[in-house]
């Protein structure tokens, strides 16, 4: 009997033995990074495990007076250190998505930061959020903020332009018979008309560009201007050390429709220093819109283009300026151009019309319409 007790007992001490090592130690699970995408969405969709951001400026109905830039609080990572790009997010007041981006986490110390680079409607109502984003998968959306777009144009100390001229003001000084045209924008009355802008330092090298309509071979004139710059606004552009010009001639020129650049690198009476484009006729339309760029620096460009930014070029000519610098000191810049000692025919191109004005060493952006 004893003997079948202990062979019993031995049994079952064996089976529990067997049983105990048939489980598989169980390991601790570490947190996952948060910079890896999650198989299942939060509550609010979201799907890395990092914090939201949270806005910065403008909120509360701020009205940025210039470019709108969007500051927000970095996001962090809940378990690990993440290194995300941003997507922000612009709506209208009626909740459409009027503007989207993702871009790198550019910004100092603890907040990023994003320069809107397209037009949103002027004097209005808008909300904008931000999230975190990494390859896969996307953090929980900031709060809305909301914002007030700026009511127009802007001179700032850059130095850049950016006057739209189609919300019936400019940032500019219009001089002689000038006249706001609904859905167009600013007309030139006359020869001896123009809008003038002061910069508050020089812009050694940039863009200055505009659309302009209008205009054509039967224009009134001869060596007429579509824009210019001189130093000091009140001097002979002729002659002037810092004299750029962008014509468009008229009628009275042996070419009409001839267009030809200047630009004078700071010593008029020295002929190195010139540097004219190649002179070539060009067919317009004064019911059409054109594109006018012109880019300087260690080169100087002109480029023509029918109906806006990315239409059919119509004119392209550049010449290098032999690395002399282009510092006027005040700089002025000019739609249509002051008169000179050649007269009124030489100056502003009556009845061109001008809108999106463009100045700035940052490539230009958006304008609505375009």
């Amino acid at each position: 009997m004893l003997h079948k007790r202990f062979a019993l007992s031995s049994a079952a001490a064996l089976l529990a033995l067997a049983v105990a090592c048939s489980k598989s130690p169980e390991t601790p699970v570490a947190p996952s990074s948060s910079a890896e995408p999650s198989t299942t969405a939060a509550a609010d969709g979201s799907t890395l495990k990092a914090t939201a951001p949270a806005p910065v400026s403008p909120i509360n109905n701020a009205q940025p007076e210039g470019t709108i830039v969007l500051v927000a609080s970095k996001s962090q990572g809940k378990f690990a250190d993440v290194s995300p790009s941003y997507e922000y997010e612009v709506k209208n007041a009626g909740g459409t998505v009027v503007y989207s981006r993702v871009t790198g986490g550019a910004g100092s110390g603890a907040n990023v930061e994003h320069t809107v680079d397209a037009a949103l409607a002027f004097d209005a109502p808008h909300t904008w959020r931000v999230r975190a984003v990494v390859t896969g998968a996307s953090g929980p959306w900031s709060a809305a903020a909301s914002f007030r777009t700026p009511s127009g144009g802007y001179i700032n100390a850059t130095p850049e332009i950016f006057d739209p001229l189609t919300n019936g003001r400019t940032v500019g000084t219009p001089v002689g018979g000038t006249e706001f045209i609904a859905g167009k924008g600013l007309e030139l009355l006359g020869h001896d008309s123009r809008v003038s802008y002061q910069l508050p330092q020089n812009l050694q090298a940039g863009e200055f560009s505009v659309m302009v309509t209008g205009v054509d071979e039967g224009s009134p004139g001869d060596k007429t201007k579509i824009m210019s710059m001189q130093e000091g606004g009140g001097n002979d552009l002729t002659d002037n050390d810092y004299r750029m010009t962008v014509e468009k001639r008229g009628r009275q020129y042996p070419t009409p429709g001839a267009v030809v650049f200047r630009i004078i690198m700071g010593d008029a009476g020295d002929h190195g220093r010139i540097f004219d484009s190649d002179r070539i006729g060009v067919s317009f339309s004064d019911e059409r819109w054109y594109f006018w760029k012109f880019t300087w620096g260690t080169r100087a460009a002109l480029e023509v283009r029918e109906d806006g930014p990315n239409g059919r070029v119509i004119y392209a000519a550049s010449r290098g300026t032999s690395a002399y610098a282009y510092r006027p000191v005040p700089h002025f810049v000019h739609l249509g151009a002051p008169v000179g000692r050649a007269g009124l025919s030489d100056a502003s191109i009556p009845g061109a019309i001008y809108k999106n004005l463009w100045l700035s060493a940052r490539p230009r952006p958006s304008f609505p319409g375009e």
